[in-house]
């Protein structure tokens, strides 16, 4: 063409003209092949990008599903630990994951809004979802119910669950949907390319022929080549920016696992801390009742003995409170079986009147009302009732902010089959506390007895109060029915089954007077690591009358054993170091058949009774004169019902 342009020039003036039509047509159409080569470039942008966010947004959704469904693994096999251990730390793990998975499935569902397909298959999967959660709820409160063999059947059941089949059904559909999608999506846009390519080079083509035709258009080829050069290589490095974007994500994945682990040990953490410094306030507020009445007792005791003796019976009241503390604490953990007896509901509550205003502050102002017809009896544990009624005060309180009027209602009321809850038909005492607080709104109302579920700032709860209630309450074959109005306050009702056999139960006060059984003067060997309780323990036993010998050491009981003439008793600590009591009194048992034993324990984790040790009585620490004289008492008639040695666990 270069060479045509050079004849052109020395053409005669009468073809100028034509050659001038012709230089400005090749122009022209130099013109508009550079257009279309502008406008196809552009065109193999715009797909390359589509392509690239497609992709990254297939990968999105896959890796979404793939974490969904490991979440959830992660969730039941936290619930399995929990099953099979009754630690709670576990179930806040699972409660934990299986928020997250909640979370992740909302996400899931938020960048598929826009595939119809999906959708239907995401709302499956959410209806499948909720129902997994159901299932594995009911396997969580069985084992916080104490029922850990149900609990356990749940839980294999539940692996065996259409909602767990139809779950991972549901996640491969979706993956293998998005897979196919991201397939589809990558051919088209790479056929969309490579026509673009196609044209692009056919005009280019073109356009290199137009250039060896007219050199005054050649500079505008070169442009062309150069900015198709210049997409070429753009081209080549979205290329390697979407290989290090995948590269990218998977490395975001693998930090975000690695992060979830560190976020869920730190709300373990943070949950045994809460539910701890609960219990040192308790603890504390009780020791603070215990030395002020020592304290004042040491003042006037011999200036007004009278007072000194209040002061006595006021700190023996707070000694007694920690220990019902840790009963109740044991109940609730399963470690102690509950104590039923006969009681009235109303005058129970009417008794903590101290107790509950101590508690709740000058800004609540506490009102019982109660029916004629009220004073029917109930079969409970009195220090778990008062533990309810003093948990739904304290939640009152907190949603009072402090200030506010508080109500609890006493009322007999006879239910039918399923009024309320799982109730059975028959007669109730209905228990309820109303506050004017802020009240709740039904996403909440279905949560609340949840464990670990709490709306208060770090620090402040541990969700375990409600479910603490709930789990007293369907323990004692009642129910728990709920009512609330966001900014009207809320009515909790506590449903107890009537109790029409039998007159009701006196409080048990270590301080009233007991009659003890009548136990002759005895020998007795006492086995204690501890100084101050070894001291305290030979101090008790003389006061009643006994011949105590201490011995600090385990290991040396077989030797103290051997230098006395003869022993009635073998008082033991449960725990020790070097050798535990029982195992001392296995090795000892042979040689001392006609000797009874009497194990001292306060551990917590010794739940078991009589048959964990052995067929033996068990009382635990702290204990009175009173409950040590009676221990002392079954132990010797258990070695008299018995030809072998008798180990009996004393508190």
């Amino acid at each position: 063409m270069s060479g045509t342009v050079a004849e052109a020039t020395e053409a005669d003036a009468p073809g100028a003209a034509w050659r001038t039509v012709t230089l400005v047509v090749v122009a022209v159409l130099g013109a508009l092949v550079l257009v279309a080569l502008n406008l196809t470039l552009a065109e193999a942008n715009r797909q390359r990008d589509r392509a690239l966010k497609l992709q990254t947004h297939s990968y999105e959704v896959m890796i979404l599903s793939a974490n969904l469904a490991g979440t959830m693994a992660h969730a039941e096999a936290a619930l399995g630990r929990y099953v099979i251990s009754a630690d709670t730390t576990l179930g806040q793990a699972y409660s934990a994951d299986w928020q997250l998975a909640g979370q992740q499935l909302a996400r899931l569902d938020q960048i598929t809004h826009d595939n119809r397909e999906q959708q239907v298959l995401l709302k499956q999967l959410r209806q499948a979802f909720e129902a997994r959660r159901e299932e594995l709820s009911l396997t969580a409160r069985s084992t916080l119910y104490g029922k850990n063999a149900q609990a356990l059947a749940l839980f294999y059941k539940t692996r065996e669950s259409p909602s767990l089949t139809k779950i991972d059904t549901l996640l491969d559909q979706i993956g293998t949907q998005e897979r196919t999608l991201l397939a589809s999506r990558t051919g088209d846009a790479m056929s969309s390319v490579a026509r673009s390519s196609a044209i692009a080079s056919a005009l280019s083509v073109f356009g290199v022929l137009l250039v060896l035709g007219a050199i005054a258009l050649g500079w505008l080829t070169v442009t062309a080549l150069g900015q198709r050069a210049s997409a070429r290589a753009e081209a080549e490095a979205e290329r390697d920016r979407a290989v290090e974007l995948e590269a990218a994500v998977a490395r975001a994945s693998a930090v975000l696992l690695a992060q979830e682990s560190k976020l869920r040990q730190v709300q373990k953490m943070e949950a045994v801390g809460q539910l701890t410094g609960g219990i040192a306030h308790d603890f504390n507020n009780m020791l603070a009742v215990v030395l002020g009445g020592l304290e004042l007792a040491k003042r006037q005791i011999d200036g007004d003995p009278a007072a000194a003796r209040r002061h006595i019976d006021n700190a023996a009241d707070g000694a007694n409170r920690a220990a019902a503390l840790t009963r109740q604490l044991l109940a609730f953990s399963r470690e102690e079986a509950l104590r039923s007896e006969p009681l009235e509901p109303v005058a129970l509550v009417k008794g903590m009147s101290d107790l509950l205003d101590r508690t709740l502050g000058d800004g609540i102002k506490v009102t019982v009302n109660a029916a004629n017809d009220a004073a029917w009896l109930v079969r409970s544990d009195r220090h778990q009732l008062e533990n309810a009624v003093l948990n739904l005060a304290v939640n009152a309180r907190d949603a009072m902010n402090g200030r506010g009027q508080l109500t609890i209602t006493a009322a007999a009321e006879t239910l039918a089959e399923g009024a309320v809850g799982t109730c059975r038909a028959g007669e109730y005492v209905a228990l309820s506390v109303t506050d004017t607080g802020c009240g709740m709104t039904p996403e909440l109302l279905e949560r609340v007895f949840e464990p670990f579920f709490t709306t208060k700032p770090a620090g402040k709860g541990t969700g375990l109060g409600l479910s603490q209630v709930f789990a007293f309450v369907r323990q004692a074959e009642g129910e728990v029915g709920l009512r609330s109005e966001v900014g009207r306050g809320t009515t909790v009702t506590i449903y107890l089954p009537r109790y029409a056999d039998g007159t009701v139960a006196e409080p048990h006060s270590e301080n009233a007077a007991i009659d003890l059984p009548d136990t002759p003067t005895l020998d007795i060997l006492v086995v204690e690591d501890d100084p101050r309780v070894l001291t305290a323990t030979i101090g008790a036993l003389r006061e009643l009358g006994h011949r105590p010998v201490a011995c600090s050491d385990p290991l040396a009981a077989p030797a103290a054993l051997d230098q006395l003439a003869h022993v009635d008793l073998l008082m033991s600590d449960v725990l020790m170091p070097g050798q535990t009591g029982p195992e001392m009194v296995a090795a000892l048992q042979h040689r001392h058949t006609d000797m009874a034993v009497l194990f001292v324990t306060g551990y917590a984790g010794e739940a078991g009774g009589e048959v964990e040790f052995g067929g033996h009585h068990v009382l635990r620490k702290p204990f009175t004169l009173a409950g040590l004289e009676r221990a002392i008492a079954a132990a010797l008639d258990a070695r008299s019902a018995r030809a072998a040695p008798t180990a009996v666990a004393a508190e």
